[in-house]
């Protein structure tokens, strides 16, 4: 919007500079340049300048300078009033933005309606600083700053009531005013050091009451330094010094009692706690005895308990042992007979089986030659005999003899 403000108040000024220029223009060169009429001395026209072009363009430009001049921005952090010619001030407060005014009738007044920072400083610059009189008539220079704003709803009222500008004609006079009149009220100790807060506090609430009916709002008052006579700080800081050298004596004193205190009571507790473990202890002890007692009450009986039962225990092991003994006898016993039956059963077998084999070779003398070719067999392929021998037990078997010795023949086992 600055943009286009700007545009048309330069199209404005081109158009009158324009008109101005034509007018000068034809001014100077029928200065500069006579007719040829006149010089020759007949009668005619003058030259004469071009009045009707510079006001038809000195009209044009009324339009673009009054639009202009109708355009106000307001920018962030600003707010502003309408002050017309005629009636004043207006109400109501312009906020940041663009607006319309009535141009060469109103104009605009702009406040600054962010935090604003009012400070006294100490012996910088004699216009900024603020001294006051205490209680004892010692003049102290103070270096205090305000923090406040001033209320953009109000503003038409600022502006036709207030002297302006309010951040130099009306908050500094309020602030001298009410540190002045509250520090008579304390000493020169109190508004350094032990009453600072409260002086602080009780100027921040005068401010405030002052500055609240004229639309300023007070934020935060600080007392940043107490500045106090060159003699005055040197007798004070002596004071001081003896005082702090008293309280650290006083704070050491205090530290010893508390010490010996301390040692006193802690050994009472040491003695009072050694006590309770005596007692503790003989408790402890009277209570072990007891339990011991009663548990040999309980113990005896299962100790006998634990005894016979371990007796009846060995003897059921020697009983099992014995039962054993006699069972593992029995065992062998039968063992025993049922090896000798066996044995008399396989020699009975073994005694009817070779009855039985030799009852059939003497009967069928040719299965013995059967049987000894087969055991022969896988050996002796060709076997080349005397016929005249007479240890040779085949020539009476081929003679049809029977041997003098009967074969022993291996016993077969009884299959049963």
């Amino acid at each position: 919007m600055l943009t286009l403000k700007y545009l048309f108040e330069a199209v404005g000024f081109a158009l009158l500079a324009a008109a101005a220029a034509t007018v000068l223009h034809d001014l100077y060169r029928r200065y500069r340049q006579p007719s040829p009429d006149l010089i020759a001395g007949s009668p005619g026209d003058t030259w004469q300048p071009r009045w009707h072009a510079a006001g038809r363009l000195a009209a044009l430009a009324i339009a673009p300078l009054l639009i202009g001049l109708s355009i106000q921005v307001v920018p962030s952090g600003m707010a502003a009033v309408r002050v017309s010619q005629i009636s004043g001030t207006l109400p109501g407060t312009l906020y940041p933005g663009f607006h319309l005014v009535v141009p060469l009738v109103q104009s605009v007044a702009l406040y600054d309606v962010r935090d604003q920072i009012f400070q006294t400083t100490i012996g910088e610059k004699p216009s900024q600083t603020l001294n006051v009189q205490t209680k004892e008539g010692l003049s102290v220079g103070l270096a205090v700053a305000i923090r406040y704003r001033i209320d953009p709803q109000r503003l038409s009222y600022v502006h036709a009531n207030l002297p302006q500008p309010v951040d130099t004609e009306l908050v500094p006079p309020v602030v001298a005013t009410a540190f002045r009149e509250i520090a008579p009220n304390y000493l020169v100790r109190d508004l350094f050091a032990t009453r600072r807060e409260e002086i602080r506090r009780e100027a921040a609430g005068a401010i405030t009451r002052r500055l609240a009916p004229d639309a300023i709002g007070v934020k935060e008052v600080m007392l940043r330094d107490v500045a106090l006579p060159a003699e005055y700080a040197k007798g004070l800081e002596g004071v001081l010094l003896k005082e702090q050298e008293n309280e650290r004596m006083g704070v050491e004193v205090e530290l010893k009692t508390k010490q010996v205190r301390t040692a006193e009571l802690e050994a009472e507790a040491e003695k009072a706690r050694q006590v309770k473990a005596a007692e503790g202890q003989a408790q402890v002890t009277v209570l072990q005895a007891k339990a011991q007692s009663d548990a040999m009450q309980y113990t005896l009986p299962l100790k006998q308990k634990q005894i016979e039962q371990t007796r009846l225990e060995a003897e059921a092991r020697a009983q099992a042992k014995v039962i054993d003994g006699r069972a593992e006898l029995e065992r062998r016993k039968l063992m025993n007979q049922a090896d000798v039956d066996r044995v008399q059963v396989m020699s009975k077998a073994d005694t009817d089986n070779l009855r039985l084999e030799a009852g059939v070779l003497k009967e069928s003398p040719i299965l013995l030659q059967k049987i000894i070719a087969d055991k022969l067999s896988d050996k002796v392929q060709i076997m080349m005999v005397p016929s005249d021998g007479k240890f040779f037990f085949a020539n009476d078997v081929l003679r049809g003899g029977v041997p003098s010795a009967a074969p022993v023949i291996p016993p077969i086992p009884n299959q049963q």
